[in-house]
């Protein structure tokens, strides 16, 4: 499919065995989350990675390889997180060269430049970062312009720390135009997706919006694009 349509594949690794976040995304039915407190859950996400590129190396569509989607802190602690990242990354360098290797930061992450240095050392290492306006409670009563002014402002500082010359290539993996304004018009939804393009457009490794069809419209790119909200022309 890749090859067909001249499409670079990027392989995400969502759920990993005892699951690196409490959220149904990441295969947990009960909210608990245990990846990363033993060496064998570890060891065998690295072989699911050594599989996955042993796999796929060969197709000319491969462009990166994303090690674990979205892990939790502190559940998720930087050392386990490390220690899979460095055989993650080993495990598709033994397949390919010259695939991109993603390393997601770890979700409320006191210290999001934590993987700088880690990532920094690794050629062709990708930081990912995921900026949403919902999940807090303290967006709820955020009105059209703070919700924009926190993507131009907070947001934007952010992703300037993880963006460094010599550093890592960065992707801002996830991100939607959606929030919590009711009755929020079209204009108004045009203003807040386009202050998050110019602003995600910075990350050097680009942005991936969440997702490319969904039954919710606002979630759905396709729907987007083809309902005049987003235009990729600019």
């Amino acid at each position: 499919m890749g090859r067909e349509y001249n499409l670079g594949v990027i392989i995400d690794l969502h759920a990993a065995p005892g699951s690196q976040n409490p959220f149904e995304h990441s295969a947990s039915k009960d909210g608990s989350q245990d990846w990363g407190t033993s060496a064998a859950n570890i060891a065998q996400t690295v072989q699911v990675i050594d599989f996955l590129a042993s796999r796929y190396a060969a197709s000319p569509s491969l462009l990166a390889m994303e090690l674990l989607n979205e892990p939790l802190a502190p559940g998720a602690s930087l050392e386990s997180l490390k220690t899979y990242y460095r055989d993650g990354y080993n495990a598709v360098r033994k397949h390919s060269s010259e695939a991109y290797v993603i390393m997601s930061n770890r979700l409320s992450s006191p210290d999001p430049t934590e993987l700088l240095e880690f990532a920094g050392g690794l050629p062709r290492a990708v930081i990912d970062v995921h900026y949403y306006v919902l999940f807090n409670s303290m967006f709820d009563t955020f009105t059209v312009q703070q919700n924009i002014d926190f993507i131009k402002t907070n947001y934007s500082s952010a992703l300037s720390t993880v963006t460094k010359q010599n550093g890592p290539l960065t992707c801002v993996g996830e991100w939607v135009a959606e929030w919590q304004v009711p009755n929020a018009t079209k204009e108004e939804l045009q203003m807040f997706a386009n202050a998050q393009m110019d602003v995600y457009g910075k990350a050097t490794f680009g942005w991936a919006y969440w997702t490319l069809k969904n039954v919710n419209n606002h979630w759905s790119m396709e729907w987007m694009i083809k309902n005049g909200y987003i235009s990729l022309k600019n």
